[in-house]
């Protein structure tokens, strides 16, 4: 919202997330039902990144990758979750203009992170698949650390640029958000000062960090079908579909939700509709990805195993 009045307007200092503010009667189910999602998707990452780290047949980059994932969706559900939770218990929903670009910041630069590391995963698989005999050598350990580090810290320098663009506006009213989040689009409609380089500058960075990387992993998939379906005996095209098949599930889950959000007219029955889809791959997907990778993966299932029965022993023996 331009105003070329603004410097006679008060500048806002708060905003408010409306969130579900309008299920009222649902406020307790909401805030029970966030919190075992929480606790779930913690819990479920967490332990990913623990039998990754424990379990050295897991020490392989695919895991390395995976653990890295699970690390992120971490810090990304922190970011957005115990907000919400507070907001729905406490019922207060409004967040400062610096706390909602901050929460802002966090949100966009694990966004870019992530999209960076599922392309990662399928080169990887790329490479496991089309060019197993060269596979060692090109994905060695010090490749991975450099691809992984690279993804983190990208994603966060990235957004840092248009933090700064965004730390100058001046917000004049209203300071109402149709969201549970500090969604960039319906923060900086809120701003009375020119967007002009803001929308530039984010329109650049978006497509950096979310075209090019589904570009990338959408053509690892492709040479990978092209792959497998050249692979001689089902046994072989079997056990190579079933292990890039979790991947493209979760890329699928990840980009389809994310798009869908971001194509949706902004008008009040696609806003209702906005919020569900927004639901989904902030709050779901970062639960979803570990129970696809523990329920499809052979190896992790194994690993839980030998974890459990190291655990049972050991209580054991310290009980006796």
């Amino acid at each position: 919202m331009e105003n070329t009045n603004w410097e006679n307007q008060t500048s806002v200092t708060t905003f408010i997330l409306l969130g579900f503010g309008e299920l009222q009667t649902l406020q307790i189910f909401l805030f029970l039902l966030f919190l075992v999602i929480y606790i779930g998707t913690m819990a479920g990452n967490t332990l990913i990144v623990v039998l990754v780290v424990a379990d050295h047949h897991l020490h392989t980059p695919m895991y390395f990758f995976l653990a890295n994932l699970a690390c992120l969706e971490t810090c990304y559900t922190s970011t957005i979750l115990p907000k919400l939770l507070d907001s729905l218990l406490s019922k207060d929903r409004t967040i400062s203009v610096s706390g909602c670009i901050v929460q802002f910041y966090f949100i966009a630069s694990l966004v870019c992170s992530e999209c960076y590391l599922l392309s990662l995963m399928s080169y990887d698989r790329y490479l496991a698949v089309c060019k197993p005999l060269h596979y060692g050598a090109l994905m060695n350990d010090t490749l991975c650390i450099q691809l992984a580090v690279g993804s983190w810290i990208s994603g966060f320098l990235a957004i840092s640029i248009v933090i700064i663009l965004m730390s100058q506006l001046r917000f004049c009213g209203p300071n109402e958000i149709d969201s549970f989040v500090c969604d960039f689009t319906l923060l900086i409609n809120l701003s009375c000062s020119d967007l002009h380089v803001m929308k530039i500058v984010a329109f650049l960075c978006s497509s950096i960090f979310s075209l090019v990387p589904l570009v990338l992993t959408m053509s690892s998939y492709i040479c990978i079908i092209i792959t497998i379906v050249g692979i001689p005996g089902s046994t072989g095209r079997q056990k190579a579909f079933s292990t890039c098949s979790t991947h493209l599930i979760v890329v699928m889950l990840y980009y389809g939700t994310l798009i869908i959000v971001y194509m949706l007219p902004d008008t009040a029955a696609p806003r209702i509709l906005n919020k569900m889809f927004s639901v989904v791959y902030t709050i779901l997907t970062p639960l979803v990805n570990p129970l696809i990778y523990s329920l499809r993966n052979k190896d992790v299932k194994e690993a839980f195993k030998k974890s459990v029965r190291k655990m049972v022993v050991f209580t054991i023996s310290q009980a006796l």
